[in-house]
C-alpha cells in the first residue's frame, strides 16, 4: 500500500525533525554542564543554564526540530509521526559518545537498532489520517468520556509525581522526570495536532481562529511545553543522555499512542494483522529500552567501583 502525498511530506518533516532533536539533547548538555560553575544546577532546581549561549544554541536547534515535528502532525496520523522519534536516539547516542565521552556499549547499540526496528514495524502498519474539516470536530472528539478519563488520569499523575516523588526520587531514579515529560508529552501532541488542523484549514480558506476551541488548544500547548521542557532539563541535567534519549522516547511514544488512539479512534479501521503488528513493535522498543537501561546500570556500576581501587593504590606503599 503506497504513501500519500500528504503522509509523505508528514515522514520527511518527522525525518528532520528527529535529526534536530537528537543533536539539541547534547548541546544543551553541554551547556548544563558549564552552567554548573556559575550558579546551582538544573537537577538540584537551578537556572543558571539561562545565562549559557550554548544551552540556548541547543535550545534553538530544539526549537527547529519541534517545529519541523508540528508541521509533520498537520500532515500525518500520530502513530506515523511519534515512532520516528527512534532516529533522535541514534543521533544523540552517537553525539553523546563522540563529543560527551558518555560511553554507548554494544549492548547499548543493539538495544537502539531494536528501538529503530520497533518504529519501523509500526510505521509500515500506521493507520491512515482521519479526514477532519474543522477545529470543533477535534473539539468534539476530546469531550468523549474516553479521552475526558484520559486527561484526568494523565494530570493527576503528573501532579503527583511532581508534588509527592521528584523531591525525594528525583535524583536518583530517571523515570520520575521522564515521566512527567512524556504523560505531558501526549497532551501536547493531542494539542499541536489540533493546532496543525486549525493552520492547515485556516491556510485552505476556512479560518479555525475564530473559534475558541483553537486558542484553547494554544495555551494547552504551551502549559505542557513549558512542563516539559523543565523536567527534561532536569534530567539532562542529572542522568545520562544516551540513556535519556531512548526512554523518554519510549515512554512518549507509548503515552502518545494511547492518547490518539482514544480520542481519534486510529484502530477502528485497522485489521487484527495490523494492530498486532503496531503492537509488537512496541514491544520491539520496550526490549530496546530494556537493554539501554542495562548499559546505564553497568556503567553506573563501573563508576562506584573506581573510587575503591583508587583508594587501594593511594594506602599502598
Amino acid at each position: 500500500m503506497g504513501m500519500s502525498a500528504d503522509n509523505l511530506r508528514g515522514f520527511i518533516l518527522a525525518l528532520s525533525s528527529s535529526f534536530f532533536i537528537g543533536s539539541s539533547y547534547i548541546v544543551k548538555k553541554k551547556g548544563l554542564k558549564k552552567s554548573r560553575a556559575s550558579g546551582l544546577r538544573a537537577g538540584s532546581g537551578g537556572f543558571s543554564y539561562l545565562k549559557e549561549p550554548l544551552w540556548w544554541v541547543g535550545m534553538i536547534t530544539m526549537i527547529v526540530g519541534e517545529i519541523a515535528n508540528f508541521a509533520a502532525y498537520a500532515f500525518a496520523p500520530a502513530i506515523l509521526v511519534t515512532p520516528l522519534g527512534a532516529l533522535s536516539i541514534i543521533v544523540s547516542a552517537v553525539l553523546a559518545h563522540l563529543i560527551l565521552d558518555e560511553k554507548l556499549s554494544l549492548l547499548g547499540v543493539l538495544g537502539c537498532i531494536l528501538c529503530v526496528m520497533g518504529s519501523t514495524m509500526i510505521v509500515l502498519h500506521a493507520p491512515k489520517e482521519r479526514n477532519i474539516e474543522s477545529v470543533k470536530e477535534v473539539w468534539s472528539l476530546a469531550l468523549e468520556p474516553g479521552f475526558v478519563i484520559y486527561c484526568c488520569a494523565t494530570v493527576s499523575s503528573v501532579l503527583f509525581l511532581i508534588f509527592k516523588f521528584t523531591k525525594h526520587y528525583g535524583q536518583s531514579q530517571m523515570l520520575v522526570y521522564i515521566g512527567i515529560c512524556s504523560l505531558m508529552g501526549s497532551l501536547t501532541v493531542i494539542s499541536i495536532k489540533a493546532i496543525g488542523i486549525s493552520l492547515k484549514l485556516s491556510f485552505s480558506g476556512m479560518n479555525q481562529f475564530i473559534y475558541g476551541q483553537t486558542w484553547f488548544f494554544i495555551i494547552t500547548a504551551v502549559i505542557c511545553c513549558l512542563t516539559q521542557l523543565n523536567y527534561l532539563n532536569k534530567a539532562l541535567d542529572t542522568f545520562n543522555a544516551a540513556v535519556i534519549s531512548p526512554v523518554y522516547y519510549v515512554m512518549f511514544t507509548l503515552f502518545t499512542i494511547l492518547a490518539t488512539m482514544i480520542m481519534f479512534k486510529e484502530w477502528d479501521s485497522q485489521d487484527a494483522t495490523q494492530i498486532i503488528s503496531e503492537i509488537c513493535g512496541f514491544f520491539t522498543i520496550l526490549s530496546g529500552t530494556f537493554l539501554l537501561q542495562m548499559t546505564k546500570d553497568l556503567c553506573c556500576s563501573n563508576n562506584s567501583e573506581q573510587p575503591i581501587l583508587s583508594e587501594t593504590e593511594l594506602q599502598d606503599p
